[in-house]
């Protein structure tokens, strides 16, 4: 009687070593949410764009600070009046008196050079905008999530102070509050830098209440949240600990949106003339002064492109970061 024949592939009797070979054996290593997002941010170019731009613009307002307030290597007040046509009151020469020594241009009357008005008033108008966004930010998250969690009448009483502070004519008061400064002759520039922070930002917090406020009335039925309630966690951890964490991302991309908006709002003021007052150089306050020389373009253009590129980068990087802490975003 013949033995049976073996007719398994000699594959399929490989020793496991010998089939894994070529195979990596590098572990494969998790990702976490940031990696993950950062990887879908890095894939957008014109957020990464925007971003880069905003880099960029931080560093040349914190050299603006040093190179005009610290060691004084500039003089944006400086006027250069043997370069002003008499008779007109315009600059000399090309585009608004354009030259090696004034790249961008003079100033018609006063003759003070653009370029370094437009460079030593960067800080100011990114500072406000800055501060005024951490200050709405953070009354706005604390209130938010407050409302959101304990609801009941605590949640009726916030809510009905965000639709008060809404409905605040926010532009009205701020007309009142600089007269009110002017007629006590309060024209420190820290003081206009702290009032003007407090009016965009006080002010501002329910939109951003409202946001928190929603996404934590959707956080605290989640089960991570049922569970540390029945380890016996209390409200205070709870919201801080547990809910906060998981808001952080609307709370970025909120606060990324909300600067420009803060920034075109100081230039608005300078432009009613209740920001920062002259000579001390501001985007708005210079696109205040420009008006009455409307035959001269250049003057209100530097400052109106400068608005302009800080806004778009801004608006720019906040959309690609919204995509980017989007779970539901391939």
């Amino acid at each position: 009687m013949t033995a049976p024949l073996d007719v398994t592939p000699a594959s399929s009797q490989a020793e496991p070593e010998a089939s894994l070979q070529g195979v990596s054996r590098k572990a494969i290593q998790g990702r976490s949410l940031g990696q993950i997002a950062w990887m879908r941010l890095k894939r957008d170019k014109v957020a990464m764009a925007g971003g880069m731009v905003i880099i960029v613009l931080v560093l040349v307002a914190i050299s603006a600070v040093l190179v005009d307030r610290v060691f004084g290597l500039i003089r944006p007040n400086l006027p250069h009046q043997d370069l002003i046509d008499g008779s007109t009151l315009a600059p000399k020469g090309f585009f608004g008196g354009m030259s090696s020594d004034h790249p961008l241009g003079i100033e018609p009357l006063s003759g003070r050079d653009i370029l370094q008005r437009v460079y030593a008033g960067s800080w100011i108008s990114l500072l406000i905008a800055v501060m005024a966004t951490v200050l709405s930010v953070v009354i706005g998250t604390v209130m938010g999530v407050i409302a959101g969690y304990l609801g009941g009448w605590v949640d009726t009483v916030i809510s009905r102070m965000m639709d008060i502070f809404l409905a605040f004519p926010l532009l009205v008061f701020a007309l009142a509050l600089a007269g009110m400064l002017n007629t006590f002759n309060v024209n420190g520039e820290g003081v206009r830098i702290a009032v003007l922070v407090f009016i965009i930002g006080f002010f501002n917090w329910p939109y951003i209440g409202r946001i928190v406020r929603g996404q934590t009335m959707s956080l605290r039925e989640r089960e991570f949240v049922d569970a540390a309630r029945s380890l016996g966690a209390r409200s205070p951890y709870i919201l801080f600990r547990e809910l906060l964490p998981n808001l952080i991302a609307p709370i970025l991309v909120y606060a990324t949106l909300l600067i420009p908006t803060n920034i075109l709002f100081e230039a608005a003021l300078s432009f009613l003339g209740v920001g920062i007052q002259p000579p001390t150089a501001t985007w708005g306050g210079m696109i205040s002064e420009a008006v009455a020389y409307y035959t001269l373009p250049h003057f209100m253009l530097w400052p109106g492109l400068a608005i302009f590129i800080t806004v778009l980068s801004f608006n720019l990087f906040g959309d690609g970061l919204r995509d980017a802490l989007d779970p539901r975003a391939r």
